[in-house]
């Protein structure tokens, strides 16, 4: 099958690089590509590029340009809060949710590991539908001195919502300082940092159509960061080394057209998302997280008695790319951590397939891939019965 016209319902793991941030991109690749750390004109040039997206990435989240961190990636983001905080504070506790994203939790783990400078790891639980449990995130802060605490915006997998605002304010009454990964809710929801009343947060590019390679932390301006890069003492000395300024300039693009197309986008991919799970539902598929507040764009389901890992490369061998579960996870193939937190037996769990929308899924192909899903799941039944 021609790959080009596959239909794609994996956007929570990478979109494509929208045609107007590939546009603010390309010139940085050659024609102005010098150091931004240059004093001539060509590097003050794209000094300038940096700053005016590194106002854009402010301006997508209601927070000043210096509050902007360029990173590599989300991954890197979150590290450089987790450990970086670390580097500062008295070991105490730290406080994660049982469904974070790995690069939240190994981090999280590394400190726990720590020898005679051992952070105590204390994992919040979440209730049958995914949602963080605040009674215990209270708890968990009583319990113990609490240092750090990092709760994502909304799940990878579930697209379940957490009350990020109600938990940062448990921790600020504790002391603690708390981050949020905001990497999936970025373009999908309206987040605004001071709202949210965190000390940090996540933001990546290549989940809202901007390039792989971009990211950033955003701080609050009285946070304190122990550099892990040191060098030439970029990004206020936090991560050092020669800026990725196409990368950067897509950033700051992808962050502006984020905002301003959130509502219309969010508005079409609702009506296509709730089609979708109508059709899951009349076919009896398990939905989980139903009842539960959800990004418009994710359904994560079950067919039950059908192996998700085997479905999916049905549905991709017909056109349809989905995921078996959470893509930055593929490497560690198993039960999903977050079906698990919420209780989901194992059986079930392994029939999990996660659809995750975009901008450019149209209604025509949710009734095609109903159709698709209807019949291979068909199919994998006789032949599961004829090898009975």
């Amino acid at each position: 099958m021609n790959r080009r016209l596959q239909i794609y319902f994996d956007h929570n793991a990478s979109t494509a690089v929208d045609d107007a941030v590939l546009d603010v991109m390309m010139p940085y690749f050659q024609g102005d590509f010098s150091n931004p750390s240059s004093r001539h004109l060509n590097g003050m040039a794209a000094r300038r590029a940096v700053d005016q997206a590194r106002e854009q990435v402010a301006d997508s989240v209601d927070v000043r340009p210096e509050q902007v961190i360029f990173c590599s990636g989300g991954s890197e983001a979150n590290n450089l809060f987790i450990q970086g905080a670390a580097g500062y504070l008295k070991p105490t506790r730290i406080i994660v949710s049982a469904i974070e994203h790995p690069c939240v939790m190994r981090p999280a783990q590394e400190l726990a590991r720590r020898g005679h400078e051992k952070w105590n790891l204390r994992r919040l639980a979440v209730d049958h539908l995914g949602r963080v449990l605040l009674n215990d995130a209270t708890d968990a802060m009583t319990e113990q001195q609490t240092g750090l605490v990092s709760v994502m915006l909304a799940n990878n997998e579930t697209g379940v919502i957490q009350d990020v605002s109600a938990i940062a304010e448990k921790a600020r009454e504790h002391g603690a300082w708390m981050h949020t990964d905001a990497v999936q809710a970025f373009g999908k929801i309206p987040i605004n940092f001071e709202a949210l009343r965190v000390h940090a947060m996540t933001l990546s590019g290549h989940k809202i159509y901007g390039p792989k390679g971009s990211a950033a932390l955003i701080v609050d301006k009285r946070l304190l960061l122990k550099a892990l890069i040191f060098g030439g003492g970029q990004e206020n000395g936090l991560r050092s080394g020669t800026e990725n300024v196409p990368a950067i300039v897509g950033l700051g693009a992808a962050c502006e057209l984020a905002k301003t197309r959130m509502i219309e986008m969010t508005a079409r991919t609702q009506v296509i998302h709730n089609r979708l799970e109508q059709g899951l539902i009349a076919m009896g598929a398990v939905i989980f997280g139903l009842g539960a507040s959800r990004l418009p764009n994710t359904c994560y389901f079950a067919i039950p008695g059908i192996e998700g890992d085997t479905l999916a490369v049905r549905l991709d061998k017909v056109g349809f790319a989905v995921a078996s579960g959470a893509a930055c996870s593929s490497a560690t193939p198993g039960q999903s951590h977050v079906l698990e937190a919420m209780g989901v037996d194992p059986t079930m769990a392994r029939c999990a397939i996660r659809v995750s929308l975009g901008g450019t899924n149209t209604p025509s192909q949710i009734e095609d891939f109903l159709t698709a899903l209807d019949s291979t799941a068909a199919e994998l039944r006789r032949m599961s019965l004829a090898t009975a």
